[in-house]
């Protein structure tokens, strides 16, 4: 994990090599891989003081993706993107490494690759204010992809729902997250695996719908519940009605908990968005 958030919540950066198990192991969102479904949507890989990272990431113009602010917030040098739906089955990864740690992807490192750059929400709070979370960043792409792009739901997409609809209305959630898998030895508790390390999607439940939070059910029953998010899967879409209406903003760190999504049918968001090209 990137780093704890409140001593709650979590949020749902990787870095690279801490999530070493072994054994059979399924979606830890209960969903499934999105092969081809989804091809603009990325993964997103950079460095900041703390290490290397990963998040998720959607297209909302040929050159913006959209993805969480503690994905882009004190990112060092460029950010490496990939639209591979599957990146690798088993270690090594095959992602890039930096020349030099300490100052991030330069463009030499990412030569002949997307890149791109980091801008984060200036009114991100860093999980210190729930009414005014902003947990909404992007990443400028160096030069335009031709993929497919996302529009973001019209302001005030959510906040039309009704009280009895809320807990009958699902949302699609789509990221590079990883897996739990059973240990190879010790407690057979289900925790995070690295590989494979695909892109995926998952339905969820929604629970609740507050001012900048859009909170699901994650999958702790399996049978009843639709699924929930892991580490990876921060700034990856949430889709309703085909429409991007949040990114995945935070989980618990095993992954068996509720998630939070930042909302972005929101003005303070919409507004910030509007400043690179981006409206509903």
């Amino acid at each position: 994990m990137r780093k704890s958030i409140l001593a709650v919540f979590a949020a749902v950066a990787m870095v690279f090599g801490l999530a070493v198990a072994a054994g059979p192991a399924q979606a830890s969102t209960g969903g499934m891989a999105d092969g081809g479904a989804h091809p603009g949507v990325a993964m997103i890989v950079f460095y900041s003081a703390e290490g290397r990272f990963r998040c998720s990431a959607s297209l909302v113009s040929p050159t913006v993706l959209l993805t969480a602010a503690h994905c882009t917030d004190g990112v060092l040098g460029k950010t490496f993107v990939t639209f591979d739906s599957v990146i690798a089955e088993q270690p090594p990864s095959g992602l890039p490494a930096a020349s030099d740690p300490r100052a991030g992807y330069s463009a030499a490192d990412l030569a002949g690759r997307i890149s791109g750059t980091a801008y984060t929400d200036p009114q991100y709070s860093h999980f210190t204010d729930q009414a005014n979370w902003n947990d909404v960043g992007v990443v400028v792409l160096d030069e335009a992809v031709s993929l497919p792009t996302y529009a973001l739901a019209a302001s005030g997409t959510l906040d039309a729902l009704a009280p009895g609809d809320v807990p009958k209305t699902t949302v699609t959630a789509v990221g590079y997250g990883v897996e739990l898998g059973q240990p190879a030895s010790g407690p057979q508790r289900r925790v995070p695996v690295a590989y494979p390390m695909i892109r995926r999607s998952v339905d969820m439940r929604v629970q609740s719908v507050a001012a900048q939070i859009l909170t699901t059910h994650a999958n702790v029953n399996p049978g009843r519940d639709t699924g929930g998010i892991c580490s990876g899967d921060s700034g990856g879409p949430v889709f309703a009605g085909g429409v991007i209406v949040a990114v995945t903003s935070f989980g618990q760190p095993d992954c068996l908990a509720h998630d939070g999504l930042q909302r972005v049918d929101i003005a303070p968001v919409q507004a910030w968005l509007a400043g690179f090209g981006v409206t509903p």
